[in-house]
């Protein structure tokens, strides 16, 4: 946007500038036609009037004229809409005095028709009159005009030498009139001859080319070679008598010469800003076409800038749009498969893309480029784990074939042994093997593999619970209450056992020795709610919160080395579509809670015989899930 801004700030001056013109243009042509143009008029009529009265030929005819230019310029002043004091300080008060002039012309008549009225005082006061209007001309010649018309000042120059011609006709039509030339007369005779040859010829080489082509044919005219021969002919005779041969041909030559130097003169200044246009090429010039081209160069700036901006949008959007996919749907589909085992291809799943110029682009193939080194990195962790896996099951399977024959040896020594001393020892050394199965179990477990203990009929829940209590070494430390009497499916037993078995030897070794473990089971309406709940110092809301999601979580990370029990528990729930929650217990302590679904369980089983028999709670359920089950 900075680029567009700025040609629009450049296209805005140049309107303004171009706009400014054709106001001045506007205004030029306004100053002309209301006050330039009558008080250009006014002073020809003028001239002719004060030739007239100073000859006494055609002073009716001239006093007319006058009178009709004087109405017009008197119209013009009042119908200005032109602020004349911005043009020049001193104009209105010029216009002002030659409006006064112009009212004054019948006193002035009156004075020349007398009498004895000196030829040198009606000529003097009419040319104060014209004076009083060059004066005023001047002041309107300060506005800059039009490029169509001549320098204002040079046009002024040649009105003024007009007006030194138009004297020299009066003074000798005075001198015609009396027949002699006074010396008065002809110093100012000569004086405005010096003028309008000083005036004249340099001024009309300042004008327009187009302006100096009438000029110069007047110049080069037989007229007004004329007026110069009778010129150095009066200068060169002196004041005195005016003899007929000296001004022959004058009146002709002067009348014609005045005449073309008007209509030069009209048409270098006012006739060329009355045809002035505003919109013409000689006033918008270069500014106009810049205008124009910077108005087609802005209008084509917003139109490419509108386009690049909404296709970096739809580029942007479609980044916007892959990344987010990436992040909320492959990627992390990509890491279920691998977090379940299955192989990923990484070029099929993000291909590696080409480096392109444009530099969107290039994101997305440093995006692209993430995604694989994350799946790289996450496909490696598979198969670290995978590894680790296979060295667990490895282990679990040695360790379990060492501990079965270790729980035979055990039993025929317990068979064979009667003191109680040593049986004590060797129901102690039974209880650690079969915790030490247990943790074999458990490594099969997070590998995925399901445990080598299974049954194929059910097993009431009440040996289920007594074979999960054996499985701990506190085990007279766990009350068992009153158990419904339903059957868990063989298939599930073993899971439901060792479930029970982590949770249990959690609530054991988080409370006090003296305390009591409460393993509570009651029937619901579509399944079994097991309730395991000690008398500890309990967990608070953070930590509660941290072993739910670890025990509900689809995805759980086995190479956190801490509370692997929740872990176990986490895949056994998992497997067996069980419904796990650790919460707070009345008592202070923690109670965990186990659903057993409906299509796990089997009522009104009959309580196995062996079930009861035993030699105490704890020892008894050991030896049956050791004996009696293993062999199921």
């Amino acid at each position: 946007m900075l680029p567009i801004v700025s040609l629009m700030a450049l296209w805005g001056f140049a309107a303004v500038t171009t706009a400014s013109s054709i106001g001045d243009t506007e205004r030029a042509k306004d100053v002309n036609a209301e006050l330039l143009t009558p008080v250009g008029d006014f002073v020809t009529a003028l001239q002719a009037e004060r030739t007239a009265a100073l000859s006494s030929d055609g002073v009716e005819g001239a006093r007319q004229a006058t009178d009709k230019a004087a109405d017009a310029l008197k119209d013009g002043i009042n119908a200005s809409s032109s602020d004349a004091a911005l043009l020049d300080a001193s104009l209105p008060e010029r216009i002002d005095g030659l409006e006064a002039d112009a009212g004054r012309l019948a006193a002035l008549r009156s004075e020349a028709s007398s009498k004895g009225a000196a030829p040198s005082t009606t000529y003097t006061k009419y040319t104060k009159v014209i004076d009083d209007a060059f004066s005023v001309i001047g002041g309107l010649t300060g506005d800059e005009g039009t490029d169509a018309a001549s320098d204002a000042r040079v046009v002024l120059e040649l009105a003024r030498a007009r007006e030194a011609l138009a004297q020299e006709r009066a003074l000798l039509a005075a001198a015609d009139a009396a027949g002699t030339l006074s010396r008065e007369q002809y110093a100012l005779f000569v004086g405005a001859v010096a003028t309008q040859r000083e005036l004249l010829e340099p001024a009309v080489a300042d004008l327009k080319a187009t302006h100096q082509a009438a000029y110069q044919e007047i110049l080069d005219g037989d007229g007004y070679a004329r007026v110069q021969a009778v010129e150095n002919r009066v200068r060169a005779a002196g004041p005195g008598a005016v003899s007929s041969t000296a001004l022959a041909g004058w009146d002709t030559a002067s009348a014609g010469v005045l005449e073309k130097l008007t209509a030069a003169e009209t048409a270098a200044g006012t006739g060329a800003t009355a045809k002035a246009d505003p919109f013409g090429g000689d006033t918008l010039g270069a500014s106009g076409i810049a205008v124009v081209l910077g108005l087609v160069g802005v209008l084509l700036s917003l139109l490419v800038s509108v386009l690049v901006g909404r296709g970096l949008i739809v580029e942007l959007l479609d980044l916007r749009n892959s990344a987010l996919e990436v992040a909320g749907r492959r990627l992390p589909q990509a890491m279920r498969k691998l977090h379940a085992g299955q192989g990923v291809d990484i070029d099929a799943e993000a291909p590696m893309r080409r480096l392109a110029g444009d530099e969107l682009a290039q994101v997305g193939t440093a995006l692209t480029a993430v995604q694989r080194a994350a799946l790289k990195a996450a496909s490696e962790r598979a198969e670290l784990l995978s590894g680790i896996s296979g060295v667990y099951v490895s282990l679990a399977r040695r360790s379990q074939v060492l501990l079965h024959r270790q729980l035979d040896l055990l039993d025929a020594l317990e068979q064979r042994q009667q003191d109680p001393a040593l049986l004590h020892e060797l129901y102690r050394v039974d209880y650690l093997a079969t915790r030490m199965r247990r943790h074999s179990e458990s490594l099969l477990i997070l590998s995925g593999i399901a445990p080598g203990r299974g049954w194929r009929d059910p097993i009431p829940l009440a040996d289920v619970l007594r074979a999960a209590v054996a499985e701990i070494e506190n085990a007279p430390r766990v009350q068992i209450w009153a158990v419904p009497k339903v059957s868990v499916l063989g298939g599930s037993v073993a899971d439901v056992i060792h479930l029970l078995a982590e949770l249990v030897e959690n609530a054991a070794a988080f409370s006090p020795p003296s305390t009591q473990v409460q393993l509570r089971a009651a029937r619901l309406r579509d399944g079994v709610l097991i309730e395991i709940e000690d008398s500890g110092f309990g967990m608070n809301e953070e930590a509660l919160a941290e072993a739910n999601r670890k025990i509900q979580s689809d995805r759980v990370d086995l190479l956190d080395a801490k509370q692997i029990g929740l872990i176990v528990v986490n895949r056994l729930r998992e497997r067996q579509g069980l419904r796990v929650e650790v919460r707070s217990s009345p008592n202070g302590g923690v109670t965990a809670a186990v659903f057993i679904p409906e299509g796990l369980m089997r009522d009104d089983m009959p309580v196995a015989e062996g079930a009861q028999q035993g030699r105490g709670l704890a020892p008894a359920s050991a030896l049956i899930q050791r004996r009696g089950m293993a062999g199921a």
